[in-house]
């Protein structure tokens, strides 16, 4: 759930473009914290209740949600869109367990792992299209 920047009042979904309460579109305001609804110091660059950035401030190496998610559906299966996020240990875990599951292939129960490896990173990739994922490994929101 994400918080009006202008009034501090959530938004009715997480896809609104606007807030119903004050009419700004979303995005625009500096006033609340769009993590938690709580009121910000004035040119705070962090919010001091959640911690996140503040309003109007992506940081510089933001991931794009859209990439994230297909490199989930596409590459999942060899960790890439966890690489990219910054997961890294769970993405070395699916690497690994891929490539074991390649060479272990020739007595059919590698099939086995490739195959739960591939729909574990489906169902990530899935997670972070919809939103269910939507931070990378720094805390930073992943852009839409």
């Amino acid at each position: 759930m994400y918080y009006c920047k202008n009034c501090g009042e959530p938004y009715m979904t997480d896809e609104a473009i606007m807030c119903v309460k004050c009419g700004v579109s979303r995005g625009q305001g500096s006033n609340y914290c769009h993590n938690c609804g709580k009121p910000l110091q004035p040119g705070a660059n962090v919010c001091l209740n959640c911690g996140v950035a503040a309003a109007g401030s992506l940081p510089a190496n933001a991931k794009s949600k859209m990439v994230a998610g297909l490199l989930g559906i596409f590459l999942g299966c060899f960790g890439v869109h966890n690489f990219y996020l910054g997961y890294t240990g769970k993405a070395v875990t699916q690497l690994v367990l891929t490539i074991v599951g390649i060479v272990l292939s020739c007595i059919f129960v590698g099939a086995f792992l490739v195959l739960g490896v591939w729909i574990w990173a489906l169902i990530e990739g899935v997670m972070i299209l919809t939103g269910s994922i939507s931070q990378d490994a720094q805390g930073n929101p992943l852009t839409d």
